[in-house]
C-alpha cells in the first residue's frame, strides 16, 4: 500500500490494491460504491479467464484499515447444471438511507448472449438477495454505474453487441423507476462519422451538464471517444460525435463533481515511433468544464502490462476513488483529491509531456 498527501502536483491521496492474493488466476471489470452508511464496497469478474465458464462475480468492503478478503456472491450456475461466465459487474448505492445496495451483473457464453441479473443488499454486501432476472430487451448497466435522475428515476447506460443490422455495436439507455423492478429502454443509437463510415459505441458513462442536459459518452471503434447530448433526461438522444480524446478500443468512466466539473479517467491512445498505437497501457484522468474540452490531469499508468476498465466515484467528502483492473491479476483502488489536481491544455490530441504521472506501485 502507499499512501501519501494529495499535491498540487498531483492530487493522489491514496494508492493500494483491494487485494494481493486472490482465489482466482484472472480478473477484470472493477466496481465501486459508497453504501448508505458511507461503507466503500467494490466488485469485480474473477475465475481462470475471461469467458470461460469458472468466472464469477467477487466482492470485497473495506474496514477500518484494510479491504476484507474477496468472496464470490455470485455465478452463472443455472438450474438445470450448466454454469456460464458472468461478466461486468456494477455497484450502485441509489440516494436515500432506505435504499438498497444494488448490484448488476451479466451471465452467459459471450457478450452477444449474455442477459442481465441484478441483486440487492440491505447490510453493506455482508448479504444478498436471491439474483433476478431483468426483463427480456434489458441488460441494466452494462459497465457503469447509472445515474439517479431528479424525478428518483436510474437512468443506466447500456449497450449491445450484436445488433441485427451494422454497426453490430450499438448503444441505448435504459430507465427504472423503481431500483430495478421494472424498466423502459430508449431506441439504440446509430449514427456516421463525418467520414461517412457506421459509429461502432458501447458502455456509455454519463454527466450531467445542468438544466435537465445530459452528455454520454461511448467506448467506440473509431480510436477516439464519442459522444451524443440529451435535453430531455435521457428519454432521446442527438448525433452522435466524436470528441477529441484518443482512445484504443477500451472501456471509460466519468462522472460530474460536486463542484460542476468533470472527470473522466480513460486509456489515452498513443504515438508510437511516429505512428498512433492501440494500447491499454496508459490510464489517463481528464477534467472539463462543460464537457467539450478536456484537459490533462494525471496519467495513473504508463508502464508495460494493461491497466483498463476504470470505474470512478465522488465520495460524500469530496474525494474521488478510481478501480482499475491492474495486468489482469488485481484490482487497484486509488483516492483523488480533485481539488488538488492541475489543468494542461491538450495540444490537439496528444496527452502533454508536462502532466504528473504517478509513480509505479
Amino acid at each position: 500500500m502507499l499512501t501519501a498527501p494529495a499535491t498540487a502536483e498531483n492530487g493522489v491521496v491514496l494508492a493500494e490494491f483491494v487485494f494481493d492474493d486472490a482465489p482466482h488466476p484472472e480478473c477484470h471489470a472493477s466496481t465501486i460504491a459508497e453504501t448508505a452508511s458511507g461503507a466503500l464496497v467494490a466488485a469485480w469478474f474473477g475465475g481462470t479467464a475471461e469467458r470461460n465458464a469458472d468466472v464469477g462475480i467477487w466482492f470485497s468492503r473495506l474496514g477500518a484499515d484494510r479491504w476484507t478478503a474477496p468472496v464470490e456472491v455470485a455465478n452463472g450456475v443455472q438450474t438445470d447444471g450448466r454454469r456460464y461466465p458472468t461478466w461486468n459487474p456494477v455497484l450502485y448505492q441509489p440516494p436515500g438511507d432506505a435504499a438498497p445496495l444494488l448490484l448488476f451483473f451479466k451471465v452467459g457464453p459471450s457478450p452477444p448472449e449474455w442477459w442481465g441479473m441484478v441483486m440487492e443488499s440491505e447490510d453493506d454486501g455482508r448479504t444478498w438477495s436471491e439474483p433476478r432476472r431483468l426483463p427480456d430487451g434489458i441488460l441494466g448497466p452494462i459497465k457503469n454505474k447509472p445515474i439517479t435522475l431528479p424525478d428518483g428515476s436510474l437512468l443506466a447506460g447500456s449497450s449491445i453487441e450484436n445488433a441485427p443490422e451494422p454497426p453490430a455495436w450499438r448503444a441505448h439507455f435504459e430507465r427504472s423507476p423503481d431500483l430495478g423492478r421494472t424498466w423502459t429502454r430508449t431506441e439504440r443509437l446509430a449514427g456516421k462519422t463525418a467520414a461517412g463510415e457506421d459509429f461502432w459505441i458501447i458502455q456509455p458513462t454519463i454527466l450531467m451538464l445542468g438544466d435537465g442536459e445530459l452528455l454520454a459518452l461511448f467506448r467506440s471503434k473509431q480510436s477516439r471517444i464519442a459522444a451524443s447530448r440529451s435535453a430531455d433526461q435521457g428519454r432521446t438522444w442527438g448525433p452522435i460525435f466524436a470528441t477529441g480524446l484518443l482512445n484504443p478500443d477500451a472501456g471509460v468512466d466519468g462522472l460530474t463533481l460536486a463542484d460542476g466539473r468533470h472527470l473522466l479517467v480513460y486509456n489515452h491512445k498513443v504515438r508510437v515511433d511516429g505512428a498512433w498505437a492501440g494500447s491499454r497501457s496508459r490510464l489517463n484522468v481528464a477534467l472539463s468544464d462543460d464537457g467539450d474540452t478536456w484537459d490533462a490531469a494525471l496519467m495513473l499508468e504508463d508502464q508495460d502490462g494493461e491497466y483498463s476498465y476504470p470505474a470512478v466515484i465522488q465520495g460524500r467528502d469530496g474525494l474521488v476513488h478510481v478501480t482499475y483492473t491492474h495486468r489482469r491479476t488485481r484490482i487497484r483502488h486509488l483516492v483523488l483529491d480533485p481539488a488538488a489536481l492541475t489543468r494542461h491544455p491538450m495540444s490537439g490530441v496528444e496527452w502533454p509531456a508536462k502532466a504528473p504521472v504517478l509513480p509505479p506501485e
